[in-house]
């Protein structure tokens, strides 16, 4: 047996809080994710962080009924994944023995999850809320947007919010902003206009306009209820309009606002799909 390892120095810092509040290990670990702990006047997240004579002390109005979970919103680019898939693990790195490792998966880094990061945090985010490390963890999504296009797509903690977005998706409306080739009138739309209504197409029901239009390019506003990717695609081969751009920029009741593409921020108090 080898004895040259000595054990690690000091106690873990979950320790310590179940000293100071007197709790399970449990509660003190969440004390300690929900940010309430600092050592020597640093927050520290994590509760396996060795401590030896620091100052260990607590958050005055620490308490585990404020760790509610959050819902984050993201200007996804074009060409990234929605994330309803999780990031794929990483490559084996090859070891010089045997066969060489698989070249990485070009799209890991396609998958919008990438972006939920501390750096992506937008500045226009204006809820108040402190970012916390478990705040980018445990996310699920449930609102599908093409690869092809950019916009607002959720992540959320919160099991009421993703039951919400799951089962009222199909009443709930979508608003998306087309960007086409060239000035397009609103008479340009007819052929569009009749395929909703012939009853064989089976499209859902939805609204289009001309929100701007110059000779070199026009602004189509699409609203639809429920997520159809590929229908603004299917509408604009029906009207003969060359797609340039596609974003998604309001889901119910929640809109993009200034949020920059690759931005994310928190679901302020007030925001409700």
């Amino acid at each position: 047996m080898n004895f040259s390892q000595s054990a690690p120095e000091g106690e873990r810092l979950s320790k310590r809080v179940m000293q100071l509040r007197g709790c399970s290990r449990r509660e003190a670990e969440q004390y300690i994710e929900g940010g309430f702990v600092r050592v020597d006047g640093t927050v520290v997240e994590e509760p396996q962080f060795r401590v030896k004579q620091q100052a260990v002390t607590m958050d005055a109005h620490a308490s585990l009924l404020n760790l509610t979970p959050v819902t984050l919103i993201i200007n996804k680019p074009a060409g990234f994944a929605d994330g309803l898939e999780a990031l794929p693990e990483p490559e084996p790195a090859h070891t010089g023995r045997g066969a060489p490792a698989r070249r990485p998966n070009k799209k890991s880094s396609q998958n919008v999850r990438s972006l939920l990061t501390p750096a992506q945090h937008s500045a226009h985010d204006f809820s108040g809320v402190r970012l916390l490390k478990r705040h980018l963890t445990h996310l699920e999504a449930s609102v599908p947007l093409e690869q092809g296009a950019s916009g607002l797509v959720v992540f959320t903690q919160d099991f009421r919010t993703q039951r919400k977005l799951t089962e009222d998706m199909a009443f709930m409306e979508h608003e998306l902003i087309v960007d086409v080739r060239g000035e397009v009138t609103p008479d340009a739309l007819r052929p569009i206009e009749r395929a909703m209504r012939d009853e064989r197409l089976r499209l859902p029901a939805f609204k289009i306009s001309v929100g701007s239009a110059t000779p070199e390019r026009s602004k189509l506003r699409l609203a639809v209820k429920g997520a159809h990717p590929g229908l603004a695609a299917y509408l604009c081969e029906i009207g003969e309009f060359e797609i340039l751009a596609l974003r998604r920029t309001r889901v119910g009741r929640v809109s993009l606002g200034e949020l920059e593409e690759g931005g994310w921020r928190f679901l302020a108090d007030g925001e409700r799909f």
